[in-house]
């Protein structure tokens, strides 16, 4: 589906909502490109845990800050999986940075504002002409303040960590349902209350609650949202 008007989505909310899995099939219908932030935090994440600059899971921020000119982030996109896949200093580490420790630690690299600034500036890069629709946490309140269309997705907890267990199976990662809820838990409490760019709901994002819908369901409902807001900034 291609409209007239290519405008600027932002995607936020909690982990496991399965906002990025909406985010990349809207993309796909809309012909707009698809870009997972989160995968960027991910990715500077993996090189940190790479050169041990994360001890005792507490990052080391002046050592994190002298290597930042030594990561290099870019998306390639996959003919055979149709999507876009994070490269880490040409490294391609899609798989990798999907895996427990680097989901351990990134909401604590994400905390650091050297790492934010470096992140925001390279997605206001890739997001300048529109046509784009972009997830992550800050997306709607920090990155594209003036998005055309903002989105909050959001379900309940127990789903939430039904989908993450399954899809850490799918790579191979054998872990409890406590130990996934855990996790979820600790990474909305620093999402949500760090100092910079913290995880919030904008005044002006429409929620979309993915708990009983279909992915179907799901996109077809954002297709609507969008043509909503493509016909109204056009007028």
């Amino acid at each position: 589906m291609l409209l007239e008007k290519r405008i600027t989505i932002a995607v936020d909310g909690y982990s496991s909502c399965g906002k990025s899995t909406l985010a990349k099939a809207l993309a796909n219908s809309l012909g707009y490109v698809f870009i997972d932030s989160g995968a960027m935090y991910r990715g500077v994440t993996l090189y940190c845990i790479r050169q041990q600059l994360i001890q005792n899971s507490k990052p080391q921020v002046d050592l994190i800050e002298k290597e930042l000119d030594k990561i290099h982030l870019s998306f390639k996109f996959n003919e055979a999986t149709a999507s876009s896949e994070l490269f880490l200093n040409d490294e391609n580490v899609e798989k990798l940075i999907r895996l427990p420790d680097v989901a351990a630690n990134v909401s604590k690299i994400a905390t650091i504002k050297t790492v934010r600034d470096k992140l925001v500036e390279a997605q206001r890069l890739i997001g300048r002409n529109g046509g784009i629709v972009m997830d992550g946490r800050d997306i709607g309140s920090v990155v594209f303040p003036a998005a055309e269309l903002k989105l909050f997705i959001t379900a309940v907890p127990e789903i939430r960590a039904q989908r993450r267990k399954k899809e850490l199976e799918e790579i191979g990662v054998i872990i409890t349902l406590d130990e996934v809820i855990a996790n979820l838990m600790e990474r909305d409490l620093i999402d949500s209350t760090r100092k910079e760019s913290p995880l919030i709901q904008v005044e002006d994002a429409i929620v979309i609650d993915t708990s009983e819908l279909t992915r179907e369901e799901q996109l077809q409902k954002a297709i609507q949202l969008v043509k909503a807001s493509t016909c109204k900034s056009s007028e």
